[in-house]
């Protein structure tokens, strides 16, 4: 395997991109800044740490409301607008990773783990069954599609802890505790893998591991906070 996996950048200086210009900053719990006059921004509940009284905030209705509902998944976002600016922060230690998506680009994320992204990129999901049932009792995981259709766009990401980036290349492949990845490329493929662990005297367990196959980038976070999903 060529290469670690590199620490992405923890901070951001009015960046731009998308017309969009955004900040990052603090160590511990930190905090996103965005100047939402050139476009929208939508975020998740419960994250506006502060804003300009300019900026106004409404509900944004996720499509496939109905199968969200019955899957436990957020129906609605909520949307930023107007001239001015709007701060995010998460109650947890982490980092805030910027994504910037071209147009027509998409990018594959871990349920949970979005944070905001400009109204350019659509949101969807895709259950994932039998991935995360040996590990928590469920019937399997969200992963969140974010497609770039209506010009350039970010979306930014929480992780939990730090956040590390991988590149494959072809058929190059990296074994992933499952609670350890963030994102990765429409390109890359994930499978679970089982290993059955034995010891004569005490009998065995498994070692379950995400696999993923490039070619393409993975993001991994190096602490793991869990949601129960709903059945």
């Amino acid at each position: 395997m060529s290469g670690l996996p590199q620490l992405l950048p923890t901070s951001a200086a009015a960046e731009t991109f998308g017309g969009v210009t955004y900040h990052i900053d603090g160590e511990l719990v930190p905090v996103l800044t965005v100047e939402v006059s050139a476009r929208p921004v939508y975020f998740e509940h419960h994250i506006l740490l502060w804003k300009h009284p300019t900026v106004e905030i409404s509900l944004k209705p996720m499509k496939g409301a109905l199968k969200r509902m019955m899957a436990g998944m957020q129906v609605f976002v909520t949307e930023a607008r107007g001239a001015g600016m709007i701060a995010f922060s998460r109650d947890g230690a982490g980092h805030i990773v910027p994504m910037h998506l071209a147009q027509g680009r998409e990018l594959h994320v871990r349920e949970h783990q979005f944070l905001a992204a400009t109204d350019s990129i659509d949101y969807t999901f895709e259950r994932v069954r039998g991935a995360a049932n040996m590990l928590f009792g469920g019937t399997g995981f969200f992963i969140d599609k974010f497609h770039s259709h209506a010009g350039d766009g970010i979306l930014w990401l929480h992780g939990y802890g730090n956040v590390f980036e991988k590149v494959l290349g072809p058929g190059e492949i990296m074994d992933i505790e499952p609670g350890g990845w963030l994102y990765k490329d429409p390109s890359v493929r994930m499978e679970t893998v089982i290993d059955k662990l034995t010891s004569g005297l005490f009998g065995g367990f498994n070692l379950i591991v995400n696999r993923f196959t490039g070619p393409g980038r993975v993001g991994i976070q190096s602490m793991y906070m869990h949601y129960a999903t709903a059945e």
